[in-house]
């Protein structure tokens, strides 16, 4: 058992906001109260750990819905058993994986492949499988026998679907299975060369860039289908200021459609690259300040529902090569915590609430799971955290394989002390 004494608790899905006592047993919160004592109380009789949270904050487990751990076929950058050190690092108790490894998650065999290797981790891995046949846009997966094997939902990540007629026939497939479609929103029309924004900065690398017009005109299509269909749609690491615009219409509109943002799209612009190099390369790459502004905007009024890193490790020797040549993408999960109350809570932007609705509730509803609660007979998934106490991003203290983030070096705010999943502590500062 386990006793978290004088914690601030923070639930979005209870609305509790105050100092309590949480209780424990297995891998159930069995007592949400004021003051639970151990001596002279039933307790006593009991192997109880006690956890002074005293100034710290106690929240439901973070959930993380877009994250690359590179097994099967690119193990050398990461594999589940890393990226779920990495995730329980940063907090996550729960992280569903992309579909783009090597093979394709376009089959039963490396779903369950997959599925059984993160049933060995400390924490929930869940995994998609991809709308097409090899990511290749030209053929709908079985996706009913992928959902019936445990798949989480359905993406492309990495790849837009170019083709509206087989986006449309697998929205309307997965509406009637009642699971979400995630979308990589990239034209290839509007990109001479990918992971830098065409602007000022691509011009003064003389790089071609990424034109922000590749990604909202495809949003804008995806938001009418998922109009039509009544499929719940959701556009990935949202990156400009009209893809914003066009989901705000959308949902007012009466679609079910969402939007990720990730925490270096709401931190970063493109002045990142000049600083950062090929570790502030990524697809969609970092836009300018209007647009990052649009992003905080849409968080506040409730556009873009949810955070997640889109973690994406890479081996150094691959971050190293030129701009052209190196792979698009950054680590995420050790720092998103941090990010989101450095770049959204401190500046006032949104309540640290908020944050956790962004990183737990919002993600798990989405993907058809119960979120996390601070409340008795949840389970017992639970970070423990200093809103404000700062540590140091260093390179050598990564969980993950990989190291390729611009934001090594930085001073975060957001401590995490504990990460509890299925009452057993999983990371311990």
């Amino acid at each position: 058992m386990i006793l978290i004494k004088k914690g601030h608790v923070v639930c979005p899905v209870t609305g509790t906001d105050k100092t309590l006592d949480v209780l424990l047993d297995g891998n159930r919160i069995i007592q949400v109260d004021s003051n639970i004592e151990v001596e002279g109380t039933w307790l006593s009789e009991k192997n109880v750990q006690v956890i002074d949270a005293s100034g710290l904050i106690v929240a439901p487990g973070l959930v993380d819905v877009h994250v690359h751990f590179r097994d099967p076929g690119f193990t050398y950058k990461e594999d589940i058993e890393t990226g779920a050190s990495a995730a329980a690092k940063g907090g996550f108790t729960t992280v569903v994986c992309m579909a783009n490894t090597k093979p394709a998650v376009d089959n039963i065999d490396t779903l369950k492949y997959i599925q059984e290797k993160g049933e060995k981790t400390a924490i929930h891995v869940l995994q998609t499988a991809t709308v097409t046949t090899g990511m290749a846009g030209k053929e709908i997966v079985p996706m009913e026998e992928l959902a019936d094997a445990g798949a989480a939902g359905f993406t492309d990540d990495g790849l837009p679907i170019m083709d509206e007629e087989i986006l449309r026939e697998a929205l309307i497939r997965a509406k009637e299975l009642d699971l979400p479609v995630s979308l990589h929103e990239e034209d290839p029309l509007f990109i001479k060369q990918p992971g830098v924004n065409m602007g000022k900065v691509s011009e003064s690398l003389n790089y071609g860039g990424a034109a922000s017009a590749a990604e909202y005109v495809m949003v804008a299509r995806d938001c009418a289908l998922a109009l039509e269909t009544g499929a719940t749609l959701t556009i990935q690491h949202i990156s400009a200021k009209e893809s914003v615009d066009y989901v705000r219409l959308a949902k007012k509109q009466g679609a079910d459609v969402h939007a990720e943002a990730t925490p270096h799209h709401f931190t970063l612009t493109e002045d990142a690259v000049l600083e950062y190099g090929t570790y502030a390369r990524m697809n969609p790459p970092l836009r300018t300040e209007e647009d990052r502004q649009a992003i905080i905007e849409g968080i506040k009024d409730g556009t873009i529902d949810m955070i997640v890193t889109d973690h994406a490790p890479h081996s150094r020797e691959e971050k190293e090569k030129p701009m052209a040549e190196a792979p698009s993408g950054i680590t995420g999960l050790e720092t998103s915590l941090g990010l989101g109350i450095k770049s959204l809570v401190q500046p006032g932007h949104i309540s640290l609430m908020k944050l956790m609705e962004l990183m737990s509730k919002n993600p798990s509803q989405l993907y058809r799971m119960i979120p996390g609660a601070i409340e008795e007979s949840a389970p017992a998934d639970i970070v423990i955290f200093g809103e404000n106490e700062e540590w140091i991003v260093k390179e050598e203290e990564y969980a993950s394989k990989a190291v390729n983030s611009p934001f090594t070096g930085w001073k975060l705010p957001g401590k995490i002390h504990y990460t509890i999943c299925g009452g057993e502590i999983v990371y311990k500062s």
